[in-house]
């Protein structure tokens, strides 16, 4: 992308919502885990996620910044963050750097599930991040799986079409530095009960 830009005088946009905090060797994205924060004209990203708060954010040139100011209609028509929301990105970000041994642990909880769950039979669709899909197939069989893991104690989200196209809907699965191991193999043990009893794997 970044080479295709430059030979034709475009500007690169990042949309970070998945790796802020996540990928990179400090925690600082995409464009950190590529090695190329020099050459990423805009990063945008949610609080939401690794922050767990509200909000988000634009990073950028200040020229380029004061323009969406002044004629985004998303930023002009939005409320500002609360004082709340802002101390706990603040206090986010300074674990995020300050404590890269959370991020260690992270990526050691997507490497056993995402081997688990591939040894099992699982469809992964070769994810590279800790969000998991779990492709089922069919809508209804995702929330056949989807209703037998949340009565089994395990919180996951289904995402069907439109959001994903017509029989490929899916579990999606997210991971976090603080699941424990006893966490993670009790959510393999449901999910490969679960696979079985419907017939998936």
């Amino acid at each position: 992308v970044v080479k295709v830009a430059k030979k034709y005088g475009a500007r690169v946009m990042v949309d970070d919502a998945h790796a802020v905090g996540v990928f990179g060797k400090h925690g600082r994205g995409t464009a950190e885990h590529f090695d190329r924060e020099d050459e990423v004209d805009i990063t945008m990203s949610t609080f939401s996620k690794s922050f767990g708060s509200l909000g988000g954010y634009i990073s950028g040139k200040a020229n380029v910044l004061d323009y969406i100011k002044h004629h985004s209609r998303a930023l002009i028509f939005s409320a500002s963050m609360t004082p709340a929301s802002v101390a706990s990105v603040l206090a986010a970000l300074k674990i995020i750097q300050d404590e890269p041994e959370r991020r260690e642990k992270l990526w050691q909880n997507v490497r056993k599930m995402k081997s688990a769950f591939d040894e099992m039979g699982f469809d992964i669709r070769g994810t590279e991040s800790p969000i998991i899909p779990i492709v089922i197939g069919e809508m209804l069989d995702t929330f056949k799986f989807w209703k037998r893991l949340f009565q089994n104690g395990v919180f996951a989200n289904p995402a069907i079409p439109p959001a994903v196209p017509p029989g490929q809907s899916l579990i999606r699965t997210s991971y976090m530095a603080t699941h424990t191991d006893e966490d993670l193999n009790k959510v393999l043990d449901i999910f490969e009960k679960t696979g079985k009893d419907l017939g998936l794997i």
